[in-house]
């Protein structure tokens, strides 16, 4: 075959010299977090061949991510971070074009927003890029006298891995009682609530005020793209924190006209997804690792659920000395082999962790396959 036309049957990462991975490290950012459909590549192809006005791309779009939200209004966003970014910073200025100017100086403005010890998290730079000052709470009466006069939000995360130990002194409920009374908003970082995707409906029901997830991962929209969701005012002013507004904190958080026609049509499939069957059939994939493990003299098990949505994880230890195999080697030979496989290290320290999520029928074969190879 000749050179130039072998060269066009490769794949991208091929002519880069690369070589793409088989994913059981979960929706994570670094290694892509999700593979986008065909038919959602295919409407976005499509949007990028003509021109549109962006901001009439964006009413016709956020009004239909609104209605499956069940809120108000809704934005795409440039990921779940920049919803949380410019959902703060529409929080601080309203739709006064001289404080959207003048963001990250917070003079005259609003200073501080209040987030839950066991909140705190590397995503919450978002919330601190307004230039904010965080008030950390860890009970109810601490909370509500935290909210005063320089209150601009209460950021919650949601979703959290109470698995792991971390629990909510604060429930969602209880927060936005408190956030009621004193007349300030709550931004709900959603990120972790899915699947299944009645979380989301059930969450703004509740009454929160902005909420705030990724419209890659499991949804499987464009990976750069989000959404935030809320109250009209709020989401208008978030609109104006963000481009294409030239003059605002959220002029680098660029989202075009076919990454909102994308996840539009994205989440309009998952919206629709048959849940129950997807969870069998992790289930069903989860079940034959830690069977292909165990007889391999592993130990696995399988992660208890988040409280909030249903991933499966499977972790896998052993005895290191007896198998002659660190962890770190077992992380190292199954990316560095063929296939590459991206895992997790067990979150005690010890042993792997796969997450089963998003993989096409039959990986689960490869993996076992590879961990026979290692462990054999």
């Amino acid at each position: 075959m000749p050179l130039a036309a072998s060269a066009s049957a490769a794949s991208p990462y091929a002519r880069l010299g690369l070589r793409p991975v088989l994913n059981f490290a979960g929706p994570i950012t670094t290694v892509g977090a999700s593979k986008m459909l065909p038919e959602i590549q295919t409407v976005m192809a499509e949007a990028a061949r003509e021109f549109a006005v962006l901001e009439e791309v964006k009413d016709a779009v956020g009004a239909r991510i609104a209605r499956m939200c069940g809120t108000e209004a809704a934005l795409v966003s440039s990921g779940c971070a920049g919803a949380i970014a410019i959902g703060t910073y529409g929080c601080l200025t309203g739709n006064d074009p001289a404080k959207i100017r003048q963001l990250p100086d917070l003079t005259g403005m609003k200073t501080e927003v209040v987030i839950q010890k066991v909140h705190r998290n590397g995503y919450d730079h978002a919330v601190r890029s307004a230039g904010v000052r965080i008030v950390d709470v860890d009970s109810v009466e601490q909370m509500a006298n935290a909210l005063g006069p320089n209150t601009a939000m209460i950021y919650f995360l949601g979703g959290q891995r109470g698995d792991y130990g971390m629990e909510t002194p604060v429930s969602i409920e209880e927060t936005v009682r408190i956030a009621k009374r004193a007349g300030v908003p709550v931004l709900v970082d959603a990120a972790n609530r899915m699947p299944p995707w009645s979380n989301i409906p059930a969450l703004a029901a509740l009454g929160v005020d902005l909420m705030a997830f990724s419209g890659g991962k499991h949804i499987r929209g464009p990976q750069s793209s989000g959404v935030l969701a809320g109250r009209r005012d709020l989401i208008d002013a978030a609109w104006l924190n963000s481009s294409p507004h030239s003059d605002s904190n959220g002029r680098g958080m660029k989202v075009n006209k076919e990454e909102m026609i994308g996840l539009l049509y994205a989440l309009e499939r998952y919206s629709k997804l048959d849940f129950a069957a997807l969870d069998k059939e992790y289930e069903r994939a989860s079940a034959f690792l830690m069977d292909a493990c165990a007889k391999l003299g592993l130990k696995p098990e399988k992660a208890p659920f988040d409280r909030a949505r249903r991933i499966h994880r499977v972790f896998v230890s052993w005895d290191e000395a007896a198998k002659k195999v660190t962890t770190a080697k077992a992380v190292e030979a199954l990316m560095n082999g063929e296939p590459r496989i991206a895992v997790s290290r067990n979150p005690s320290g010890q042993g792997l962790e796969f997450v089963v999520m998003m993989n096409d029928a039959g990986d689960e074969k490869v993996l076992a396959r590879r961990m026979k190879e290692i462990f054999g």
